[in-house]
């Protein structure tokens, strides 16, 4: 890892002097065609080097069978791919790591022989490469443990060790989360969030968990029946996506009259029981007292850093 580690701090260095940045990845009308359906129709995307490319949609929007054709795992019927700016997908995949569907590792062997046997696969020969691999997934006090017994968080950092033999410069992850329970979670977004910043790794990286996306991705795109209907950077999305105080109350409708009454014409949403202020109001014990005052019960009362989940739903939707 470390000729990775040289190469991260020469773009970091190359990156002060030129806003241009190295295109990973771009796909150019891509379309996969099935029963004279398109499962995905004239996608394009675009990845820079640096980027965590946090892709959305729902099951069967098409996202693993662009992961697909970008591996060349599937051949698209029209359409065009290149990576690392050459349209030469045999070389440019040599450059890529991928985890499609499902971790794939040898159930009875444990980590290390399982990365030694990519080794092989790979023609790696430096020994010293498997050690720094269990360190850097967390995997180095697995031991004996064969994989078939590890927790899937264990799995999935395995899968991604594996993936990383042979040096990647780019990681594309499918749902690389899907099923883990809380700590699982944080434990792959910690490694993928290293790799990107330590080791310069560009990931591409499809999952449903739109809240733990938020928390890494650079850059967004958001897929539906096949269509790429949005594409966006982080800075876009946290101007899109305000903050707010969201209530829980008996009369939504009655809480926003309340409140306009008081503060004025503010960017102010309601939904069933719900209302959503999106001003600064900071004063929380004055607007509850308001509210009580009015009769109107609050039953919850908190302050959150943003709704995405709603905001790509709609995206999804063609609302936003």
């Amino acid at each position: 890892m470390s000729e990775n580690l040289v190469q991260a701090e020469n773009t970091i260095a190359d990156n002060t002097s030129s806003p241009e940045k190295e295109c990973v990845l771009k796909t150019i009308n891509l379309t996969k065609t099935y029963a004279y359906k398109n499962v995905v129709d004239h996608v394009n995307i675009t990845i820079n080097k640096g980027d965590i490319y946090g892709f959305i949609g729902k099951n069967g929007a098409g996202k693993t069978t662009v992961m697909k054709m970008i591996s060349g795992f599937l051949k698209p019927n029209s359409g065009n791919i290149e990576l690392f700016g050459s349209e030469n997908l045999l070389k440019g995949c040599k450059k890529i790591g991928t985890i499609i569907e499902n971790p794939v590792f040898y159930p009875y062997m444990n980590a290390r022989q399982n990365i030694e046997c990519q080794c092989i696969l790979k023609g790696v020969k430096e020994k010293s490469v498997v050690d720094e691999l269990l360190e850097l997934v967390g995997l180095k006090n697995a031991g004996r443990k064969k994989a078939k017994n590890f927790s899937l968080g264990m799995k999935q950092r395995l899968a991604i060790a594996i993936a990383l033999v042979g040096d990647p410069e780019f990681l594309i992850l499918d749902e690389p989360m899907n099923g883990l329970d809380p700590e699982g979670i944080k434990e792959i977004r910690d490694l993928i969030l290293k790799l990107n910043n330590e080791v310069g790794v560009t990931v591409f990286i499809s999952s449903h968990i739109l809240g733990e996306l938020s928390k890494m991705a650079t850059k967004y795109g958001v897929i539906n029946e096949g269509k790429l209907v949005a594409e966006f950077n982080a800075d876009d999305l946290s101007k899109k996506v305000k903050p707010c105080i969201k209530l829980v109350v008996d009369n939504s409708e009655k809480a926003v009259e309340v409140i306009k009454g008081k503060f004025g014409e503010i960017d102010i949403k309601s939904d069933d029981n719900t209302v959503y202020i999106y001003e600064n109001i900071d004063n929380f014990l004055e607007l509850n007292s308001l509210l009580s005052e009015a009769e109107i019960t609050v039953s919850s009362f908190t302050k959150e850093q943003g709704d995405y989940e709603n905001y790509f739903l709609s995206l999804m939707k063609g609302e936003a």
